[in-house]
């Protein structure tokens, strides 16, 4: 039997482009059905997988996925990757989907092979990443026997996809696997699981594609209510500070040259969160930044003195917000979302408008020339002056280290300027994922790639895997710490064998740098547990440079800013295997601006113990 899709949140449609795979006994008419073709569960699994236009496979073979395996070794249209671990093929799949917007599909077996996938698909879940994984499971008659390698994996994804299919039945395997594909690449993205026992596997059924695919009950709402956008545009025209406050919707929805257009339309700033970077160019004059923990003072403090946020495809998380009660407070909200669920889950919406991205923002701006072309006029001189004033006063910037070793933001200032931004830039999680947000040029969607809301180590090696598979003419750059890098490189093997020249950057302060950073600032500078030693005047253990050559990799240990272009610029000319570059950093450097976690963004610190004076920026009416 099959689970039929739950009501679960629903986002943004992007129908998948079926690669020109031919039906089985002869093409297909829409309504129409293939003739049937007897063939094995496993084989089904394959063709499914063959129509609906998937090229690669990342994955781990093991008992109970074998009679998969076996057909999917015929298949002249999908190359399949074998990882080290599954961990990585799921934030493999991931990588793939990020950088190409198409799903990512990723393979495991049953029960450890299975549990190893939770990490990713929660990952996924998180940040809306189409994903399809496909599991295999213990025979149907063993299900709940405790059988060697079983686990309810269905039962434990449940609350990490957007949906988990157990299939029992040869007969409903192409179904499940059709749906589950649809269900993450339509409405909010999302991993979906099919859970398929071996014995469905093995059994035989009379393989037909019908060319409609019929889901009870899965509507996501693409178009937005044209009452909603009149409301939202008239809060436009009548709004003297309004923001853009930008979110990975945008970017999952290809809604960025919608955003561009409404933004230069309106000359409106244009606030982009963690997981929106690239949504609108950093070069352009209305952008002033990343808001949030680690943004920029003129991208929080344009929100905190907002009149109105137009918030699209983002949802209020708290590393934006900080204390949520404090949070622009004079701000009225229009809140765009293509999953219902996430409006006025944090931040009541005074307009709500349900719909994809693109289509919002398509629909606002012909409502603003239609019926508010004179406030399209306002160039908001006043706003611009305060906003230009913060730009002015708070640039992005580091201060030097004296230990004459690589400042981190100079690294990856120089990794920018030298790949350019054509680029994939791909992050762990910690210090290094921040200094990647700040001192990396975006210009262009799906450039940038990490694990903004579940926050996974490891997750930067093979999502860059991912990526280079998925986008093999672009450079693609793991930037990684020596604490993130050491949990998932073993992927360096599966780069080495199947030929996927990354290059990785480790911001090595021989340290969890950002647990560091905390206990400076707020544990006394008590270091429980948090020296890795691995690198300045450490027992570098492992040496990465040395590892990197195991591996079969180029490695190379850069210690001083004056080295960083050479080896860059080394880095950026081989392409037949991949370079590993230990850039050594001091333990002590630290991501600004910061606001600390649970206090309000009026507290931003632009510096350790330097606070931005907004005194006198006011509202009309108000006093200082």
């Amino acid at each position: 039997m099959v689970a039929g899709p739950a009501q679960t949140q629903t986002t943004r449609v992007t129908p998948p482009t079926p690669s020109p795979v031919p039906s089985p006994g002869g093409a297909a008419h829409r309504g129409s059905r293939s003739q049937p073709e007897v063939m094995t569960g496993a084989q089904a699994v394959i063709r499914t997988l063959e129509r609906l236009g998937v090229d690669t496979v990342f994955g781990l073979p093991g008992g109970t996925i074998l009679p998969t395996y076996d057909p999917l070794l015929d298949s002249e249209q999908i190359q399949h990757v074998l990882v080290r671990h599954e961990q990585g093929a799921g934030h493999a799949a991931t990588g793939y989907a990020a950088a190409t917007g198409r799903v990512g599909v990723c393979m495991a077996t049953s029960g450890p092979g299975a549990t190893n996938l939770v990490t990713p698909l929660m990952d996924a879940q998180m940040d809306s990443v189409p994903l399809l994984a496909i599991t295999g499971q213990q025979s149907s008659k063993l299900l709940g026997t405790d059988a060697f390698q079983e686990a309810d994996i269905v039962g434990m994804t449940m609350p990490a996809t957007k949906h988990s299919f157990l299939v029992t039945q040869a007969k409903d395997i192409p179904h499940a696997i059709r749906a589950a594909y649809h269900i993450a690449s339509t409405g909010r993205p999302g991993p979906v699981l099919v859970d398929i026992t071996k014995d469905a596997q093995q059994a035989e059924l009379e393989f037909v594609w019908d060319e409609e695919l019929d889901l009870p009950g899965y509507r996501p709402v693409n178009r937005p209510h044209a009452k909603q956008i009149r409301e939202a545009a008239s809060l436009i025209a009548e709004s003297k500070r309004p923001v853009f406050y930008v979110g990975g919707g945008v970017i999952r929805s290809g809604a960025h040259e919608e955003l561009l257009a409404l933004a230069e339309a309106t000359h409106i700033p244009v606030t982009t969160t963690l997981m929106a970077r690239g949504a609108f160019p950093d070069s352009h004059d209305l952008h002033l930044g990343m808001p949030g923990m680690h943004g920029t003072v003129p991208a929080v403090a344009a929100i905190q003195k907002a009149d109105l946020l137009i918030a699209v495809g983002s949802r209020f998380d708290d590393r934006v917000t900080g204390d949520l009660a404090s949070f622009a407070p004079r701000a009225r909200v229009i809140h765009a979302d293509i999953d219902p669920a996430e409006i006025g889950k944090n931040r009541v919406a005074d307009v709500p408008i349900v719909g994809d991205a693109a289509e919002v923002l398509d629909a606002l701006l012909s409502e603003m020339k239609q019926h508010h072309a004179q406030a399209l006029e306002d160039r908001r001189p006043e706003w611009w002056t305060l906003a230009d004033g913060w730009r002015k006063s708070y640039p992005l910037g580091y201060e030097a280290n004296d230990e004459g070793l690589c400042d981190p933001q100079y690294v990856i200032q120089r990794i920018s300027a030298l790949t350019g931004p054509e680029g994939v830039y791909v992050a762990g999680v910690g210090q290094h994922q921040m200094w990647a947000a700040q001192f990396v040029e975006y210009e262009r969607p799906n450039s940038w790639l990490n694990s903004g809301g579940l926050g996974t180590m490891g997750y930067s090696v093979p999502a860059a895997m991912g990526a280079k598979v998925g986008e093999p003419d672009r450079q693609v750059w793991a930037i990684d710490g020596d604490g993130c890098f050491q949990m998932t490189n073993q992927e360096l093997a599966t780069c080495v064998i199947n030929n996927i020249p990354i290059k990785v950057a480790i911001i090595n302060n021989s340290s969890l740098g950002m647990v560091r950073q905390w206990q400076t600032l707020f544990y006394d500078g008590r270091y429980s547990h948090s020296d890795l030693n691995t690198g300045h005047e450490s027992v570098r253990v492992p040496d990465f440079v040395k590892l990197a050559d195991a591996y079969g990799c180029e490695g190379i240990r850069v210690t001083r800013n004056d080295e960083v272009d050479a080896a860059v610029a080394r880095a950026l000319e081989i392409n037949d295997r991949p370079v590993v570059i230990d850039f050594v950093v001091p333990a002590d450097a630290m991501v600004w601006p910061m606001v600390a976690a649970g206090v309000s963004n009026d507290q931003i610190q632009y510096a350790r113990d330097i606070r931005p004076d907004f005194s006198g920026e006011t509202e009309e009416g108000e006093e200082a």
